[in-house]
């Protein structure tokens, strides 16, 4: 068998009469669309139903699924500790899928419970398809902080595993919409928020996954969105298969967006080889890495050639001839400070770089940086052989720092800044995401350096060459 169907839920406690008290006739919209969800899994009648939840055991660089075989919870917290769940995990699809990750090397397992007890965002949904459906283990999985590929990748072995058993089962991804729709609501409201819920029902409608992939997280934060990562497990469940979507509801009247659409694979069996999103995402990031600068490409080129070899690359024995051929002649000439910076699926993944020449040219200082950004990052682990294909790399080459008087002297998008005490000193590059002021440049730079306020230091500035 495999996953017969997926449903992108919401989890508001005050969806549960105990818990509302009368408020839940607010969202009566979503409780009838619930109900008919809950309806439908019960025709279906899975032997598994594979719950995401943002509320469980989340890490920022790995999945937890919920170990064990039996499991407790009651909505106590939400004043409703009569509302009780007592619910058993499918331990053998769990297992299965635990090996298939540790085989792939993929980041998630069993390790790490820290909640052992049912969380709301589990609850919530368990509520409702148990009041028509008593069959079924669960399988609870939590979200993490890695990349939406990772995530899409992550439903792609849930699904491996339910075929390899011969699950028959369904896919319910829990999770609220944005948080910022109405000045009333619990976060206030941000001009992304309705927005956010506006693409994302429309990608739901059109069950057009590959879009999940390509929503910004800046965006994403600034939305306060809860329940993206969890319904883009659910499309990568469904990564290769025509896929028919419904929209039953979509409300926002508490200023929490609540979706319910529910997704029906079509003709099993078959391969929809244009639903392939995940090879279409890498397809087109091998495109824009050929269109990179060839100083990204000389970055790039030594940093893979010591994860793959563990060898420095050498001048001008170890660089193809096209891409000697595009290098300026001043690389190998001057000398220059120089900053690698990594990136992986929009998150950062590795920063290093060199305020002043530490190599008797620029080539030789982006080769050295490019191999200390990817595996001297003490931010980070080292970046591993399979994560190659998917790291988006820049290259920023430093002019000379002057110093200047004060910050009036600064702007974010021109100049990087150096703040100096004593031995003590802290660098920001310019035109950064999220830096979008001179007081906060400096304030991250004075905090990279150890600097407080109370200290006596001095400010500088520099331009930079950017190469992508």
């Amino acid at each position: 068998m495999g996953i017969i169907a997926g449903f992108m839920v919401p989890h508001p406690p005050m969806i549960v009469p105990d818990v509302g008290r009368g408020s839940e006739k607010q969202i009566l919209e979503t409780t009838e669309a619930y109900e008919k969800v809950a309806k439908k899994i019960s025709e279906l009648a899975p032997d598994t139903i594979i719950i995401t939840s943002p509320h469980t055991t989340m890490y920022s660089n790995y999945f937890h699924i919920s170990p064990g075989s039996r499991t407790v919870g009651d909505l106590g917290e939400f004043r409703a500790p009569n509302v009780t769940f007592e619910e058993y995990y499918d331990h053998e699809l769990v297992n299965r899928l635990n090996d298939i990750c540790f085989e792939e090397g993929f980041s998630a397992g069993i390790e790490g419970q820290r909640k052992k007890r049912l969380d709301h965002g589990t609850m919530v949904p368990l509520y409702f398809i148990r009041k028509f459906y008593k069959g079924g283990k669960i399988v609870r999985i939590g979200l993490s902080g890695l990349s939406l590929a990772d995530h899409y990748q992550f439903g792609m072995y849930i699904r491996e595993a339910c075929e390899e058993l011969g699950r028959k089962a369904v896919f319910v991804a829990s999770g609220d919409l944005s948080h910022k729709l109405q000045e009333y609501g619990p976060y206030g409201f941000a001009p992304e928020g309705p927005e956010y819920d506006r693409k994302i029902m429309d990608t739901a409608s059109r069950a057009a996954f590959g879009e999940m992939l390509e929503f910004d997280e800046d965006f994403c934060d600034k939305a306060a969105e809860c329940g993206h990562r969890s319904f883009v497990i659910m499309a990568g469940a469904f990564d290769g298969f025509a896929v028919k979507a419904n929209v039953l509801s979509h409300q926002d009247v508490t200023g929490v967006g609540y979706g319910i659409c529910e997704f029906y694979p079509q003709n099993p069996g078959e391969v929809d080889e244009n639903r392939r999103f995940l090879d279409k995402l890498l397809a087109k990031i091998d495109e824009e890495n050929a269109k990179s600068d060839p100083y990204v490409r000389l970055a790039r080129l030594s940093l893979e050639n010591y994860i793959k070899k563990g060898r420095k690359v050498r001048i001008p024995e170890d660089i193809p001839e096209g891409l000697m051929s595009e290098l300026p002649e001043e690389i190998f000439k001057q000398k220059a400070g120089a900053f690698v910076s990594i990136h992986k699926n929009g998150q950062l993944r590795g920063c290093i770089g060199t305020i002043a020449p530490a190599a008797k040219n620029v080539a030789n200082e982006i080769i050295q940086n490019a191999i200390s950004a990817s595996t001297r990052d003490p931010r980070f682990d080292p970046i591993s052989e399979d994560e190659l294909r998917w790291l988006e790399i820049n290259v920023d080459v430093l002019g000379e720092p002057e110093d200047i008087d004060s910050m009036d002297e600064l702007d974010v998008k021109r100049y990087g800044v150096i703040v100096s005490c004593g031995y003590r000193r802290g660098l920001l590059l310019p035109d950064l995401e999220g830096v979008d002021d001179v007081e906060t440049q400096v304030s991250i730079a004075m905090k990279k350096g150890g600097i407080t306020k109370a200290d006596k230091y001095t400010l500088q500035r520099f331009e930079v060459i950017r190469h992508k």
